[in-house]
């Protein structure tokens, strides 16, 4: 008798089972390789989105594959009640990595859940009702991560009323955070360079006066690193990078390479301040989860990608304002390419030639988000495609 083919379910088909929340890409990817999404039509497509920051890695890196692999086999999940090695581990690995003395790390699960940790802390150590973000700025779409995201309110926040009041100061003017920065105020969170925000360079001349004038009245800084840490500056993370030290990171995305994971680096300071129960989760700090996020690091360090990011960064700005690009912001491999035209027209005329970029929430700003392993032969195709666009 002969075999029941397999069938694989299309997009189309599993659509009346899938909540309809998300605008997708006119592709159905099959697998993955290095920088290479295939799809199931057949088309290989060059990948300058990465999982929308995630993939730092790429596609089957085996160093992650085998941690992967040989935590499964060991141990697959424990509650936290039980301590293991490798949640330490993996801990002063990462607090390693980032340096700063952010030497605490809390485990969890997702960029909102580090962020709506991390404000938590800074409202009970400081007993204040306010928190102060920026304008374009993304945090999530949980209740506390909401609240501090530009727009959330007037697009899609759902809940009644925020958890606590917010302030949003301008990105670009470091004159003026001591208008919005007060002794109300609890947290100050900022994206170093903002992703959805256009791949916007925050800088350091905005992060230094945050610094100070959260110094100057007792507020709890936070940098958000969900998407532009982890490497993709081409430093451990944004705050190496610019040389300013916040009181807590966040960092998700490329932390995990593709498996749920978070965390929240405290200061010393804050850490000091912490009593059982103020934080606590079910997943978070899961030993498959701690294992990659240490195989991530060993191989960022071992295959010298921070380098890499840093070299093949300018090679993209040197060679890729052509075309329907004017102009490149942001850092490293978070870089935003100015468009002449609406940034969707140059992203859909791109997809044609087998090459997944990004949008943001500025219409002329395409976004970059590639694996740290792309090199310039890469780009050189991202190049040679644009210049084929109509300006």
């Amino acid at each position: 008798m002969a075999a029941t083919p397999t069938v694989t379910p299309t997009a189309q088909a599993l659509k009346s089972h899938l909540a309809q929340v998300f605008a997708q890409y006119p592709i159905e990817v099959a697998h993955g390789d290095g920088v290479w999404l295939h799809a199931r039509d057949g088309r290989k497509i060059l990948d300058f989105y990465g999982g929308h920051a995630v993939a730092g890695l790429g596609y089957g890196h085996p160093r992650w594959l085998a941690a992967l692999e040989r935590q499964a086999r060991q141990m697959a999940f424990q509650t936290n009640a039980l301590p293991m090695a490798i949640r330490e581990r993996a801990a002063a690995r990462l607090s390693k990595f980032v340096g700063l003395g952010l030497d605490t790390v809390f485990w969890i699960n997702s960029g909102a859940e580090a962020n709506e940790n991390a404000l938590k802390m800074a409202f009970k150590v400081t007993g204040r009702t306010k928190a102060v973000a920026l304008e374009q700025g993304w945090h999530g779409r949980t209740a506390a991560a909401g609240a501090v995201t530009w727009g959330a309110l007037e697009k899609w926040y759902g809940f009644p009323r925020t958890p606590f009041d917010v302030s949003f100061t301008p990105r670009d003017k470091p004159e003026d955070v001591d208008r919005f920065i007060d002794r109300d105020t609890a947290a100050v969170i900022v994206e170093p360079v903002q992703g959805l925000g256009g791949a916007f360079d925050v800088g350091k001349p905005m992060l230094q006066a945050l610094r100070q004038r959260c110094d100057d009245v007792g507020a709890v800084l936070i940098f958000d690193e969900v998407q532009c840490g982890m490497g993709r500056t081409g430093a451990p993370f944004a705050a190496n990078y610019y040389g300013v030290t916040p009181d807590m990171i966040t960092s998700a995305k490329a932390l995990g390479n593709g498996f749920p994971v978070s965390a929240l680096l405290l200061s010393r300071r804050i850490a000091a301040q912490i009593k059982y129960d103020d934080m606590g989760t079910t997943f978070g700090g899961g030993p498959m989860a701690c294992a990659v996020a240490e195989a991530v690091i060993d191989t960022i360090e071992s295959e010298s990608l921070l380098a890499n990011v840093r070299l093949v960064s300018t090679y993209i700005r040197s060679n890729c304002v052509i075309g329907p690009v004017t102009g490149t912001q942001g850092a490293g491999f978070l870089l935003g390419l100015k468009t002449s035209r609406p940034a969707r027209e140059v992203q859909a005329a791109l997809l044609e030639k087998n090459i997944l970029t990004g949008t943001s929430g500025d219409p002329y700003v395409l976004r970059l988000l590639p694996a740290y392993i792309l090199n310039e032969g890469h780009v050189d195709q991202l190049r040679d495609a644009l210049a084929q666009i109509p300006a």
